[in-house]
């Protein structure tokens, strides 16, 4: 039996868990995605994968590129192509923001998670820079530090 999910309630489907270790996060945008009906299908069933996908502004849209949504078995002729570009759906002004951001020296678009939400499939995209290993490191001594320091305040 399918589980009902409340309207409002966030139902994520896959996250691109490398990104916020790869890349340091510097804004967020919800966007909409532009599906076909056997990838809708797919997507509730849970077979996607964001792991080398990337955003990519041409014109006036914003693609998603390399973002894998496996076949549905079930869709006649054949369903869709795995790793077809994808057109994300943002307001002009979000457009020409994220333009301007991307053409900055070193920052890119990285889909972070999609997800469902009032039954609509969203993308949460990110503009972010590259990390390099030293800033890794950095990130994670930090981040062990903090859990230290946590640890310590609760025994005492």
């Amino acid at each position: 039996m399918a589980k009902h999910v409340q309207s409002g309630e966030r139902k994520v489907v896959t996250t691109n868990r490398r990104a916020r270790r790869d890349y340091q996060i510097i804004d967020t945008f919800e966007c909409g995605i532009v599906l076909i009906g056997s990838e809708v299908k797919s997507l509730r069933t849970g077979q996607a994968q964001l792991k080398d996908a990337y955003g990519q502004v041409r014109g006036n849209a914003i693609w998603l590129e390399s973002a894998y949504i496996a076949p549905y078995h079930f869709a006649r002729g054949g369903g869709h192509e795995p790793e077809r570009p994808r057109k994300l759906l943002l307001h002009k002004r979000e457009i020409a923001h994220l333009a301007r951001k991307v053409n900055e020296a070193g920052l890119t678009l990285i889909p972070l998670s999609i997800y469902f939400i009032h039954g609509l499939a969203k993308v949460e995209l990110a503009i972010a820079r590259g990390r390099a290993l030293y800033d890794k490191r950095q990130a994670i001594k930090e981040r062990e530090m903090k859990r230290e320091m946590d640890r310590a305040r609760r025994r005492g």
